[in-house]
């Protein structure tokens, strides 16, 4: 069922008929449910569980009862889930978990809309997990479920080699040749390649490692982060260091909040070194080809100097970034330009262009980066707005990610409360906090872009920068400096005309107005995650390929760390917390089939 077949209200108190409960014993409410659940599940009784819900709520899983990413939402559809897959999964064991973070807690979101949040542990035949339940009153001093998440931590017969399942044996100088072994694979073939060695094809890499699946990771570049390494030096993260953790290894507490790129690649390096991940660098994927009766692919691989290898393996992880080949306008007369026209994906740093004129087209993160630096340079820079932009302050975003994403609170706990509620409940949310932080905290910021003619905007659904990243992968700006630069009139803004074609020097617009460029960079996006593939594999196996990227009809990533509708083949695409926590999911999943536990031919819901 689509997240469109209900009314799109969130559960506000006067919807539901009900006063304020700050009064209520969160204790007894939360044992009283979950008694309740835990019977009904127990007797397989799915009308039962669906009756301890809102006619509305919702049933989020990860892996742990649908072996994938879905959302059910609305009783009918939940009961639907419980008849599929409640007895074939085993649901079992369900306990309240009471640390003073997972532990019961009313939350009082807005003034209006109040909610208890608390978490049980439970296992299923093949792992454990932790569910996170979100209560709401009702007039009868009931509380029933509006969402619940289920969500796979572990599998029980494979646990990560972790703490007690570290290795334990001695070692006398036999390491070094050891991991020349590994990483050569001079006496087996891996089962999975991961193609990209950035932080998703690195953390994917580190999870099927440790959790028992001999994995190689290829890329062309030559060195680890080279992906963050090359791209355009004034780049930095926009998230805050604890939204940015990586797997099994945390940046040291002298870490800055914001990490420069090059910061970045230097720790991926470094992490891929410390976590023994087999890395092939400077390789192309030359072959492939895919053997339906076993399941396998035929994989060759140049190793740029090193010979060749032909490799046959399980699973191809495509983690390659979350857009494909870089998109540039088509527009007239680019042979009479004499200055020089660059995506921002070529584009490296300002200081090479100190005295000329430049243009960015586009809006973006990278386009108010790229701007900045120019400006920063002393370069005449106009920002060309080819449409509206949402527009919002890093004090704003990190105050946000803060309430989970900070010193004090585990990381893996903060994953799983940010993906606990549904999209259709994010976005509710969202759009109700972003005009709020709009009209509030960043007033100031877009009240002075609006003076000087910058076009802002709230996001899709009027739901700010999560909704374009989901279902866009852009068209937002997490300020860090540059919207003070637009303001004063450092960077000039053109918009509100189309660009007609290229001038010997510069951009001619709809309007008759020209500007004048030394250099031209287009920050205009990237094309779909499925380019790379379509070159690896071939237009027969891409073909297959469900959409990557987006939201599907529930709220989901679409085909991404999950199935894509292909055997063998997945996308690991993300931010750095994206990728953190889904790639244990990933991991699991293709553990799993190794493993004979999960035959997605088995599971319709």
């Amino acid at each position: 069922m689509t997240t469109d077949s209900f009314p799109q209200r969130l559960p506000t108190l006067d919807r539901l008929g009900v006063t304020d409960p700050s009064n209520v014993s969160s204790s007894e409410v939360v044992t009283e449910w979950l008694n309740a659940f835990s019977a009904a599940i127990t007797q397989s009784d799915t009308a039962a569980v669906g009756d301890l819900f809102l006619e509305d709520g919702f049933w989020k899983d990860v892996i742990a009862l649908t072996w994938d990413f879905r959302t059910f939402e609305g009783r009918k559809d939940i009961k639907k889930l419980l008849d599929a897959r409640l007895v074939a999964t085993g649901l079992n064991e369900l306990r309240l978990l009471q640390e003073p973070l997972n532990g019961p807690v009313l939350q009082k979101v807005y003034h209006d809309l109040v909610w208890l949040r608390f978490c049980f542990g439970f296992t299923t035949k093949h792992g454990k997990g932790t569910a996170v339940v979100y209560l709401v009153p009702l007039p009868d001093s009931k509380w029933k479920a509006y969402t619940l998440l289920t969500c796979l931590n572990s599998l029980t017969n494979f646990p990560q080699k972790l703490d007690p399942f570290r290795n334990g044996e001695t070692d006398h100088g036999s390491w070094e040749e050891k991991r020349r072994q590994e990483t050569e694979f001079s006496n087996n073939d891996p089962t999975v390649i991961v193609i990209g060695a950035g932080h998703s094809g690195l953390e994917t890499a580190a999870r099927l490692k440790y959790i028992g699946v001999p994995t190689l990771v290829i890329d062309k570049k030559p060195r680890v982060g080279d992906s963050w390494r090359d791209r355009y030096k004034a780049l930095c993260l926009h998230d805050t260091i604890w939204y940015n953790q990586t797997p099994y290894l945390n940046f040291p507490p002298t870490w800055p909040v914001y990490t420069p790129a090059a910061k970045l690649a230097d720790w991926l390096e470094a992490y891929a070194s410390f976590l023994e991940l087999d890395v092939w660098t400077a390789s192309t994927i030359t072959k492939t080809s895919w053997n339906d009766s076993t399941k396998t692919w035929s994989v060759e691989v140049n190793r740029g100097g090193r010979g060749t290898r032909v490799l046959t393996v399980k699973h191809l992880v495509f983690a390659t970034g979350s857009g494909g080949r870089p998109k540039v306008p088509d527009i007239p007369g680019k042979a009479s330009f004499k200055g020089s026209a660059v995506h921002s994906s070529e584009f490296k740093s300002a200081v090479n262009h100190i005295g000329q004129k430049a243009i960015v087209v586009g809006c973006c993160n990278s386009a108010h980066d790229i701007a900045q630096d120019f400006c920063s340079h002393g370069v005449d820079i106009t920002m060309y707005q080819r449409s509206s932009t949402f527009v919002i302050s890093t004090e704003s975003v990190a105050a946000m990610l803060g309430t989970v994403y900070n010193d004090d609170f585990p990381t893996e706990l903060a994953d799983t409360y940010n993906t606990s509620l549904p999209w259709a409940v994010v976005r509710r949310l969202h759009q109700r906090m972003v005009p709020m932080v709009a009209e509030t905290a960043d007033k100031a910021i877009l009240d002075g872009l609006a003076k000087v003619g910058f076009k802002t905007n709230l996001g899709i659904h009027g739901a700010g920068s999560m909704s374009l990243y989901l279902e866009r992968g852009g068209g937002y700006y997490i300020d860090t400096g540059a919207s003070k630069s637009i303001i004063d009139g450092d960077i000039k803004i053109k918009n509100g005309s189309a660009i007609e074609s290229f001038t010997e020097n510069g951009l001619q617009f709809a309007d008759g107005t020209e500007l004048q460029a030394d250099i031209i960079v287009f920050s205009t996006g990237y094309g779909d995650p499925r380019d790379f593939m379509r070159e690896v594999c071939g237009n027969e196996i891409a073909s297959k390929i469900t959409r990557v990227w987006g939201l599907d009809e529930e709220g989901q990533s679409a085909g991404v760390w999950r199935y894509c509708g292909h055997d063998g083949l997945w996308f690991a695409n993300g931010n750095l917390a994206l990728s953190r926590f889904h790639s244990l999911h990933l991991a699991m999943q293709i553990k799993a089939i190794e493993e004979g536990i999960l035959n997605k031919a088995d599971i319709v819901i």
